[in-house]
């Protein structure tokens, strides 16, 4: 079975009126009844998703959503949840049926055109008999226009393949910064840092962790990985230094005194602000923690959902460490997995963790929708770093983003209304 996290997949999401027949469709692609169908409007309350192998395209996350046109009491929630999805999709796939085009659709259509996301209109219910002239107007969109009757099993594997050429037609480029692959030459050595405390998972390691080893070994790199205490004899071990150190966040101060400074040292959650991300963007946006006032509100944001323990990063340590650092009475709110403030106008910082569970996608939006409400955001990996006092040497790999994130520190500390909100 493929275990490709969902962060990695391509996800197509599929957006309509009630009554388009979207969680047929959804279910006529993906063949299994994985969304409930049903001729009654609004079946579909909240969004259904669907991973699988879609080949040539490889990992897919399908999204069925609510109807774009809700008008039940849930109606308003129901869209909420629809226009998440829409933020994290790599491809739109707008739905109708034949002689049903106006605003609702016009509407989807430009907000995949104005976050710059794929689209492609499919035509469900063709038994009903699109005429030409329908299907000509819906070219203006400058998407592929395909039709289908989703009780037409016969003719399934004939759309699907046009369906999977659309989509390899549409589909954005996913290449984004690598991981960490670039940081590291062919036979070069990367020492992990993997504390084993009462976060870690039982008898494996957390996601970050296990991408990381793969990059590394997907570009020929040697791993060798340590608990926090061993790091020190490890490297005394070594003929020769490795060239690069990564720990885990909540280490990195001991990892920072254990490594020799000619050695580059970075941590997990920062090559994810990099990979899921802007780097440059988040490393500017650590430089806030030091123009914090007391009373600011900070928002944590995690892309994960899990059961909080006595002393969670995010939940705990994060708050401690600003209130610390600080010394201020900071308000502290907390979201996760895909819930993030509509307005963000209201929050100084928000600290977001590593993403792993994000496509980079929505991790792009958030932090576009940060940026248009003026409000400064930064990763955990960063945060902690700055918190900690090592900053300048988590962030030396990156010299564009160390530079960043030292002129905009510059620039909080000469400047003592920087960043002040009305």
């Amino acid at each position: 079975m493929n275990q490709t996290p969902q962060g990695m997949r391509l996800q197509v999401g599929l957006f309509g009126r009630v009554n388009t027949g979207k969680s047929s469709l959804f279910n006529y692609i993906t063949g299994q009844d994985a969304a409930l169908a049903s001729p009654v409007p609004g079946t579909t309350t909240d969004v259904v998703e669907q991973a699988m192998e879609l080949l040539p395209l490889g990992p897919v996350l399908f999204l069925d959503t609510a109807g774009s046109d809700d008008a039940s009491a849930l109606g308003a929630a129901r869209q909420e949840r629809a226009k998440a999805a829409l933020e994290r999709s790599d491809v739109v796939v707008v739905v109708t049926v034949p002689g049903v085009w106006g605003d609702p659709e016009e509407a989807l259509v430009a907000a995949a055109k104005l976050r710059k996301t794929a689209l492609v209109v499919v035509v469900n219910k063709s038994d009903l008999g699109p005429s030409a002239e329908f299907l000509e107007g819906l070219k203006a969109t400058g998407a592929p226009v395909l039709s289908c009757c989703t009780l037409d099993q016969a003719g399934r594997m004939d759309f699907l393949d046009a369906f999977k050429g659309a989509l390899s037609a549409a589909v954005p480029d996913k290449a984004g910064p690598p991981l960490l692959g670039d940081l590291v030459p062919a036979g070069g050595l990367v020492a992990m840092v993997v504390p084993i405390d009462l976060q870690a998972p039982k008898g494996r390691l957390i996601l970050p962790q296990v991408q990381a080893i793969r990059d590394c070994l997907d570009n020929d790199a040697t791993v060798l990985v340590v608990k926090e205490r061993e790091l020190s004899a490890a490297l005394g071990n070594l003929k020769t230094p490795p060239n690069l150190v990564v720990c885990d966040s909540q280490v990195v101060l001991k990892a920072a005194a254990d490594t020799p400074p000619s050695v580059r040292l970075t941590t997990f959650s920062i090559l994810f602000s990099r990979f899921k991300g802007d780097l440059e963007a988040l490393a500017r946006g650590a430089a806030a923690i030091h123009r914090l006032k007391a009373g600011d509100k900070v928002l944590i944001a995690e892309a994960c959902t899990h059961h909080a323990l006595e002393d969670d990063i995010g939940r705990v340590k994060i708050p401690r460490w600003l209130r610390r650092f600080t010394g201020l009475d900071l308000e502290i709110v907390h979201v996760s997995h895909h819930d993030y403030p509509e307005d963000l106008a209201s929050y100084r910082l928000v600290v977001h963790c590593g993403a792993c569970m994000l496509n980079r996608r929505e991790m792009l939006s958030r932090l576009r929708r940060a940026e248009a409400a003026g409000t400064a955001v930064t990763n955990y990996g960063i945060a902690i770093s700055t918190l900690q006092g090592v900053a300048d040497r988590a962030l030396q790999p990156f010299p564009a983003a160390l530079r960043a994130y030292q002129e905009a520190l510059k620039s909080e500390l000469s400047n003592p209304t920087h960043g002040d909100k009305p």
